[in-house]
């Protein structure tokens, strides 16, 4: 169970680096290394889940008591942030592109499988 913790510490910090990546563009403050157009409530919900995921990546590897659980909500909503933006895209609030849905849909995947397994493990550890 330990080497699934430091795996999704480690994960997650990779999701909040690669959230970062797309809330930069969104806020307006950098196009590289993705070009998107400015959308401002994308790029709050982005950082919140760069907040939520860092916060349970460092709770994962620095083995505090409540690591499963910050994973399971950071995971969590991380997860809702996204679903947030798949549904805005398809409701129209903001102009999709292939990248935004293929961006939606495999961390909507990743995410959902990080979910799964730190709820499997605390199914696990009771």
């Amino acid at each position: 169970m330990d080497a699934l913790r430091r795996a999704l510490g480690g994960l997650s910090l990779l999701y909040a680096l690669i959230f970062a990546m797309f809330a930069l563009p969104h806020a307006g403050i950098v196009s590289w290394p993705v070009h998107e157009s400015v959308i401002v409530p994308a790029a709050i919900v982005e950082t919140l889940c760069v907040a939520a995921l860092l916060t349970g990546g460092y709770g994962a590897l620095s083995g505090r008591s409540w690591a499963w659980d910050g994973l399971i909500y950071s995971h969590a909503a991380a997860l809702a942030g996204v679903v947030l933006g798949i549904l805005s895209l398809a409701f129209g609030a903001a102009a999709g592109s292939a990248l935004l849905t293929w961006y939606h849909s495999a961390m909507a995947a990743v995410l959902a499988a990080g979910l799964a397994g730190a709820f499997y493990v605390s199914r696990v550890r009771r």
